[in-house]
């Protein structure tokens, strides 16, 4: 079992495509570097607006380690946050225990 945990964001108007390209392009990389597995991440299918991401973790010790790491970054402060955060209108989080089969079956 890992710890994973899914993000959901409502983004401002039109800025869907803009905030998966920063994902793609800067984001996800930076993530990875501290640690991070991302799972998954894109637009929603019922709206380019909406977005999700999915991280995976070792344990609740990991994930705190991990994300302090890559939020407290310079790579990520003076990188995509301004172009992450300036983005998003609302966020949603939960987090939640899964196999390592079921999040291998969700990576994209």
């Amino acid at each position: 079992m890992r710890i994973v945990e899914l993000l959901q964001y409502t983004l401002e108007p039109g800025t869907g495509q803009e905030f998966h390209l920063v994902m793609v392009e800067i984001s996800a990389h930076l993530h990875n570097q501290a640690g991070i597995d991302v799972v998954a991440f894109g637009c929603s299918l019922h709206d380019e607006d909406s977005y999700y991401l999915l991280r995976a973790f070792d344990d609740i010790e990991h994930m705190k380690a991990s994300q302090e790491a890559f939020y407290g970054s310079e790579a990520w402060q003076k990188g995509p946050r301004q172009a992450i955060i300036e983005r998003i209108k609302a966020s949603v989080k939960s987090i939640m225990n899964l196999p390592e089969t079921v999040i291998d079956g969700l990576r994209n």
